[in-house]
């Protein structure tokens, strides 16, 4: 019975994960602007925990916006920036990504690939092989 009913949960599990996967399309980049996420995050949580510490729940809410700011700012002064990518996909949709492994320019055909975006000649000679 407890046979049965791991395979049971097994099966019930795949089809979910297969059911979730994203399949692959193709897109066109048509913008860039800069990424200063891990800024905002650093800044923002040392201030909140600053804050708080110093002026309790209103300090704490006060000190990380004021730190989000403040290390995104800071980011971008010293040149530390990412690139998000704007997107425009096959339906007609502009979606942002964020690709630490490719550079693109506006015009580049992109296939997305989960959570990330890929040039489009390395995505058709990965499928031919």
């Amino acid at each position: 019975m407890i046979k049965r009913n791991f395979k049971l949960l097994s099966l019930a599990s795949l089809i979910a994960l297969y059911s979730s996967a994203t399949v692959a399309s193709s897109a066109e980049v048509i913008g860039r602007a800069p990424d200063n996420t891990s800024g905002r995050l650093i800044g923002g949580w040392s201030a909140f925990l600053l804050g708080g510490a110093a002026a309790g729940p209103l300090g704490a809410l006060a000190g990380g916006l004021a730190g989000a700011f403040a290390g995104s700012q800071t980011q971008e002064s010293a040149g530390l920036s990412g690139n998000v990518y704007l997107v425009k996909t096959d339906d007609g949709a502009v979606q942002r990504f964020r690709s630490p492994q490719h550079t693109f320019s506006k015009g580049d055909l992109v296939s997305i690939d989960g959570i990330r975006i890929k040039p489009l000649t390395q995505s058709l000679s990965a499928t031919q092989q």
